[in-house]
């Protein structure tokens, strides 16, 4: 059965009409847009206990903590928002009056687009909630990214998908696919990316976070997720920003198992060549999904619960994993370099390259197309570690030495080659190759 969806004035005004739902809204940086829609709504003393925005830091500082990292538009920021919020209203609101009520504590901190367009708009929005009078607290929140390019309609953007998640949390909690896919009701597509989303308490038992943000890939809510070595998911700027990282890259669904040996070797060369200290090495193995996110597999269930156990097999190595659906290294270069890392490099077969530098592979606007790759690709010194494969029809192992390119391809391989943009991985074995 198709789900109704109400606009944003009717789900605040359903909200405010329920006598059982309670509690506060704080805001900081990107004004009070989610309590003016319940405002605005109409019959908001139904609904809003407080509302506040504490933008001074001296004043947020005095309320909920300094920040030992000196960010405000982070994960900790909100989360002792939502916990400060919620233990004054279970503190002050007290007696008869309120013994039905489900309170909740909404917040927001964000920054949209400065009047110089220099900065990245972006921030977290998160919920405390009862599910029931008297219960433990469940906790809903997210990461988004603005991608309007006017502070007024981010702003605008934030309101609603505010509104989305107070309703989402007491609507839809039973059911955490419905709960994601109606965080964008209402909204414009390609006007926020959120990349990143958690939830806890009873009213989500059982339910796996790795999966939920999963599923922000397959409704292309996000291109990627991050996930850390015990498999909670984590902002990739958190994790990898002034990073040197190597990634190695594989296939959801590969035959194979992931070649750590040749990934280990690929290691090496990049510590030795980028003069990489350990401790500033970040090594992740990505699972990409482009095999099975494809237009024909539209229609198609995923399996998610088998791309968590992958996901979650690759974090048992002792290494991060990012799951994605970028078909093309430069995509995942595009997409690392938002995170202001220190290096990149990226471990790959060869054979991907064969297929890239090969303009039969491609229509005829190649040469623009091989230009963007370059360009995206190699732009933010990022280097490619590339490891061979035997070709099993003339059992010659290839290398970027003997692999076959285009002759319209040529020059530009042969510069990314002697300029060490593109560099064999060395001392492999018999063995690396037959598994490669």
């Amino acid at each position: 059965m198709e789900r109704e969806i109400l606009d944003t004035k009717r789900k605040a005004l359903k909200i405010n009409l329920n006598p059982n739902i309670y509690g506060t809204f704080a805001e900081i940086g990107a004004g009070q847009e989610v309590a003016r829609n319940f405002f605005t709504a109409g019959a908001a003393s139904g609904t809003v206990a407080k509302t506040m925005s504490a933008y001074d830091m001296t004043f947020s500082d005095a309320i909920y903590g300094a920040e030992t990292s000196g960010r405000y538009v982070s994960q900790s920021r909100l989360r002792k928002m939502l916990q400060y919020e919620f233990g004054l209203l279970q503190q002050r609101l007290l007696g008869a009056k309120y013994d039905s009520r489900t309170f909740f504590a909404f917040a927001n901190t964000v920054t949209t687009l400065n009047y110089n367009k220099s900065n990245d708009p972006h921030g977290w929005v998160g919920i405390q909630f009862q599910s029931q009078p008297g219960g433990e607290a469940n906790e809903i929140f997210f990461h988004v990214r603005l991608l309007d390019t006017d502070a007024a309609l981010q702003q605008n953007v934030l309101g609603i998908i505010g509104v989305n998640l107070v309703y989402a949390a007491y609507f839809y909690n039973q059911d955490p696919k419905t709960m994601i896919e109606s965080l964008a009701d209402n909204l414009t597509i390609g006007s926020v990316e959120i990349d990143l989303i958690s939830v806890k308490g009873p009213a989500f038992k059982g339910i796996n976070n790795m999966l939920l943000n999963l599923y922000l890939i397959v409704k292309d809510f996000s291109s990627a997720a991050i996930f850390d070595a015990a498999g909670s998911p984590v902002l990739p700027k958190d994790l990898l920003y002034k990073k040197d990282i190597m990634i190695l890259r594989t296939k959801y669904a590969q035959k194979s198992l992931p070649n750590f040996s040749m990934l280990n070797k690929a290691v090496d060369q990049f510590k030795r060549t980028e003069n990489v200290c350990e401790e500033n090495l970040s090594v992740l193995i990505e699972v990409l999904l482009s095999n099975v996110l494809t237009p024909e597999a539209a229609n198609t269930e995923i399996d998610l619960q088998a791309i968590a156990a992958r996901a979650e097999e690759m974090c048992k190595t002792g290494n991060m994993v990012i799951v994605s659906n970028f078909a093309r290294h430069n995509k995942l270069a595009k997409y690392l370099d938002r995170c202001k890392p220190k290096s990149v490099g990226i471990s790959t077969n060869i054979n991907n390259l064969k297929f890239v530098f090969n303009s039969n592979n491609f229509g005829e606007n190649y040469t623009s197309m091989l230009l963007s790759y370059v360009s995206d690709m190699f732009s933010k010194n990022v280097k490619l570690f590339a490891y061979p494969f035997l070709e099993k029809k003339t059992s010659k192992v290839i290398t970027s030495a003997n692999m076959p390119v285009t002759p319209d391809a040529k020059p530009l391989f042969d510069f990314l080659i002697i300029n060490g943009y593109i560099t064999d991985i060395k001392d492999y074995s018999d063995e690396d190759v037959r598994t490669a």
